[in-house]
């Protein structure tokens, strides 16, 4: 991870400006509410537990294959950006994925002091190593603890499902979504998804639990879900608010002294400042 001198400079100047200009920021903000984000339906009563979707991601992001026979219950880390559980429910076996849910106003990006985290106007939530400084803030602010850190990389970076947004800028869907043999997976327009998602309840209300799960919590998700069984069954947080959970600082960052703002920042540059003196010195002794 790293932050050029250009970056740093760039992100002090961001930083006074978004205090500066607070009321045209949250317009901003609320405007980009408006936005038509595309997003994945997942349809648990569908969903065969075959973990297809789990290779197809690790090849499609370079990542390790995943083990072939897996926990009962796992988490997404640093090696897996999603993965699929398969419950014991009061309607016997169901399985569902679990990723990074692609907030529509995500407590990640609104931690993130540089602005590595981003979320794109097409949906999916990102991560820029090189405007990352490590701080891990992220991590901490995600409801459904998502994004892994490489503890035990000499590089770290910040590891999560990302929608394939490379696949999705050049017009094809996520691999998951392209490949799933049982059509569990449904890429398209959140706002189809989730008239698709109430179409399939009603239509079938003996087999679907009536909730679609990513309508509204968190203030609603890229991931959407529909299940035979209440979510609480497939270790789904039910607990969650229906508000963002940005929208609970709305305005603090605009009312606070701006050395809050610009303090990380400092410390950043100082940091890469002190990191470039060391490698100009081992440089020199060599």
């Amino acid at each position: 991870m790293g932050l050029n001198r250009r970056g740093f400079f760039k992100m002090i100047g961001l930083a006074g400006a978004t205090l500066a200009l607070g009321n045209k920021a949250e317009a901003s903000r609320e405007g980009a509410s408006k936005i038509e984000y595309y997003g994945i339906l997942h349809d648990a009563a569908r969903c065969k537990g075959c973990r297809g979707c789990e290779f197809d991601c690790a090849e499609a992001h370079g990542l390790p294959e995943p083990e072939k026979k897996a926990l009962p219950v796992r988490k997404t880390d640093e090696l897996r950006n999603t993965v699929i559980n398969t419950f014991k429910t009061s309607k016997g076996d169901v399985s569902i994925k679990r990723q990074c849910m692609h907030c529509n106003e995500p407590a990640c990006v609104a931690a993130c002091l540089t602005k590595a985290m981003h979320k794109t106007v097409m949906g999916p939530v990102t991560w820029d190593g090189n405007k990352c400084m490590g701080c891990r803030y992220c991590m901490v602010s995600c409801p459904w603890d998502m994004p892994k850190f490489e503890y035990h990389s000499a590089n770290p970076k910040i590891q999560k499902c990302d929608m394939c947004f490379g696949r999705l800028k050049t017009g094809e869907p996520p691999a998951c979504a392209f490949n799933c043999p049982n059509d569990a997976l449904l890429y398209g327009k959140r706002r189809d998804l989730i008239r698709e998602a109430h179409r399939r309840i009603f239509e079938k209300p003996d087999l679907y639990y009536d909730h679609v799960y990513g309508e509204h919590e968190a203030g609603g998700t890229g991931w959407l879900y529909v299940s035979p069984v209440p979510f609480e069954q497939l270790g789904m947080n039910t607990t969650l608010q229906q508000a963002s959970y940005p929208a609970l600082t709305k305005g603090f960052l605009y009312s606070v002294p701006t050395i809050f703002v610009l303090v990380p920042a400092l410390l950043l540059g100082i940091q890469q400042a002190t990191k470039n003196d060391q490698t100009k010195g081992e440089t020199e002794d060599e």
